[in-house]
């Protein structure tokens, strides 16, 4: 279903979200103080507004109150990020995202009214650490402490080999999903045969998918 989003914020995080909503069919008012970045990402969104998003002035001229989502993306700024959700749930938008660098901002930004809070840097350095210490894990996210879903590349020695075979419900794994491809399969059965270049989509607990790498061959 088609949504209007305002994405305040137009740093790494929130042009990447502009760009994405707007892949996906939505349509994006961009809003930040820069006017190079708001020059930038114009053409690319439905409309783009150079404006102090933390003033309840401005964003009730720019009709946020219409809006049901919004994604607070605002960098290096905590105070005006803070000032910007207050704002937002103030004039009565249900869906707000806000961006967190601390735990400390993370909190404050839920009590002033963020439905979510995302820590867009944490949850990277957590993707990367997963992946440097499994060469064969390509994405990571974590769901609870000391538990994760990941995009396993199957290593070479699998290749052939039936997920029967492989028993990963027996090291305590789910597979939720095969990726052949383009193609997804969802809950494969036990008879599916692994090809070159699958990636396999695993949950569990963090020391039960580190060991997969050891357990390749």
């Amino acid at each position: 279903m088609k949504e209007s989003v305002i994405v305040i914020g137009l740093g790494r995080f929130g042009t990447a979200a502009a760009h994405e909503l707007m892949a996906l069919g939505h349509e994006v008012l961009a809003v930040d103080r820069d006017e190079t970045r708001v020059n930038d990402i114009a053409p690319h969104v439905t409309s783009a507004v150079q404006a102090d998003a933390s003033d309840a002035e401005v964003l009730e001229a720019l009709g946020a109150a219409d809006f049901r989502h919004a994604i607070v993306a605002i960098s290096g700024d905590a105070q005006s990020s803070i000032f910007a959700t207050m704002v937002l749930r103030t004039l009565g938008v249900a869906n707000i995202v806000s961006k967190a660098g601390t735990s400390l901002h993370g909190a404050i930004l839920e009590q002033v009214g963020a439905t979510r809070v995302v820590y867009p840097e944490r949850e990277m350095g957590a993707q990367i650490a997963h992946a440097f210490a499994a060469p064969h894990v390509v994405d990571y996210l974590d769901v609870a402490p000391g538990f994760g879903i990941v995009r396993f590349a199957v290593p070479e020695p699998w290749v052939g080999r039936t997920l029967g075979e492989l028993d990963l419900g027996g090291r305590g794994l789910t597979l939720i999903a095969l990726r052949h491809g383009t193609g997804l399969v969802v809950s494969p059965d036990a008879g599916t045969t692994i090809g070159a270049g699958d990636e396999l989509v695993l949950i569990g607990a963090d020391d039960r998918l580190a060991a997969l790498e050891p357990a390749g061959a």
